[in-house]
């Protein structure tokens, strides 16, 4: 049986968590390839918000190294954010692993 102490302690987690997931929502990072030829901005929500391609990396003789450019700076971007992600989840719940959350 819960105790008053245990349930106000994870009615506060609770709130936390939505308070984190928002901030995540609202949150972006960069990613980047080639130097930062190709910057891919993503959210926290795992949503590609913007692509910026620097144009001297454009040439129709080469599109396979642009097409993996793209790859690569969204891939980054991904990365970014789930470790944004991980790293806020973690302060929250101070390390504990939580099925179901990041």
């Amino acid at each position: 049986m819960m105790n008053k102490k245990m349930l106000k302690q994870a009615q506060q987690l609770q709130k936390n968590m939505a308070k984190v997931q928002s901030e995540l929502e609202a949150a972006t990072v960069e990613g980047s390839a080639g130097g930062g030829v190709v910057r891919a901005v993503v959210s926290g929500r795992m949503a590609l918000e913007s692509l910026t391609i620097d144009p001297e990396v454009v040439s129709p003789d080469d599109v396979e190294m642009l097409q993996d450019l793209v790859v690569a700076a969204v891939n980054d971007g991904f990365d970014k954010a789930q470790e944004m992600a991980s790293s806020r989840m973690s302060a929250l719940t101070g390390g504990l692993k939580i099925p179901g959350l990041t």
